[in-house]
């Protein structure tokens, strides 16, 4: 998969022709990165982005840990209820999670540039079924989809900065977001029991679309950039206010990220970049989701995580293409480390276009 990313990139700035000087392609962030840049008044920005996230394996902490050891290790918190084991019974094998987002930019005034996005989800996990009560003899496999809309969000941006000093720009701006819970929390879907039983439940906490809160969030985001190189650093924070209408909220998350780029010309930027992400474990438990596998456990949700990712950038510089800009990035993590056990990111895809006007 990196091998086939730089060769793309490599053949596309070899074969794409050069443009006349007008906004360079390191100008942007890495397409991965959110409200990375504010506008001039009156200017609109349309945005679109693909991101795909495939996960496959399991871990506790830092450790890999295979499904026969989960079922015969992990306790079953549900263990008491009807037809529920002393143990996990059932694990995820792999989930592919692929999200389509539209985005909006306008600024008002100089200082301040209003942000919105939606998307629309679709999530995909392949499970495996242990026959019930105890042992490692399974049953069979089955999946379980949810698709739809996602939850909102809408910002605004706040210029703090903006200066040239020898050559070099400086930008910073603060980051004021909200999101809105327009995405399902109630998604359901057929299963395979440990007892042989295809019931339709719903589904837990990772395969549901939407957060159910109005979640704030904060941050601030940094740029420079000289004649051939860019680069920057975000934080960004989310904190839920209150617990959903199921009764619970999933927890709070922050995120750092820092990115470099070098821009051998105008109309093309190659990135790099350290994203870290830490989540907490959500806070309550939603009544309807009693399974015996580890996605139904509330405590067995969120960790830390960081990711490198490589990336590049086209903008188009006269003509029909002039104002378009085109982008590619992938993320491979480096540490993960989670409230297990869980399932592990192995990549994530992001591919995305804009138009200011």
């Amino acid at each position: 998969m990196r091998n086939l990313f730089l060769g793309a990139a490599v053949a596309a700035a070899m074969t794409m022709p050069a443009f006349a000087d007008q906004t360079d392609a390191k100008d942007h962030a890495p397409i991965g990165v959110m409200g990375d840049h504010m506008h001039e008044k009156g200017e609109v920005m349309f945005s679109y982005r693909f991101m795909r996230m495939n996960m496959e394996g399991n871990r506790i902490g830092t450790n890999s840990v295979s499904p026969d050891e989960i079922v015969t290790t992990i306790p079953n918190q549900f263990f008491g209820a009807p037809m529920q084991p002393p143990t996990l019974r059932v694990v995820p094998l792999n989930m592919t999670m692929d999200m389509h987002m539209l985005g909006a930019m306008y600024a008002p005034t100089n200082w301040l540039t209003l942000m919105v996005m939606g998307n629309v989800l679709s999530n995909d996990m392949d499970h495996l079924t242990y026959q019930g009560g105890m042992g490692t003899t399974t049953l069979g496999e089955f999946t379980t989809e949810s698709s739809g809309f996602g939850d909102t969000k809408v910002a605004g941006l706040v210029r703090i900065f903006d200066t040239n000093s020898n050559g070099i720009r400086h930008r910073a701006h603060f980051n004021a977001g909200l999101s809105l819970p327009t995405g399902s929390n109630t998604k359901t879907d057929q299963i395979l029991t440990p007892m042989g039983m295809t019931p339709s439940p719903r589904l837990p906490y990772p395969m549901q679309l939407g957060t159910g809160t109005f979640d704030i969030q904060p941050g601030v985001t940094y740029s420079g950039a000289s004649d051939q190189f860019s680069w920057g650093v975000q934080y960004l924070g989310t904190f839920r206010a209150g617990t959903n209408d199921e009764g619970y909220a999933l927890g709070d998350r922050h995120e750092a990220t820092t990115w470099a780029q070098w821009g051998p010309a105008p109309w093309v930027a190659f990135s790099g970049r350290l994203a870290f992400r830490s989540q907490d474990t959500i806070d309550g438990i939603d009544p309807a989701v009693v399974a015996p596998v580890q996605t139904a456990n509330p405590d067995f949700q969120g960790g830390e995580r960081l990711d490198f990712g490589l990336g590049v950038n086209f903008a188009g510089q006269h003509g029909a293409i002039k104002g378009h800009r085109l982008a590619v990035e992938v993320l491979f993590p480096a540490y993960q480390n989670l409230n297990g056990p869980q399932m592990e990111t192995d990549w994530t895809l992001t591919v995305g276009w804009q138009k200011a006007f």
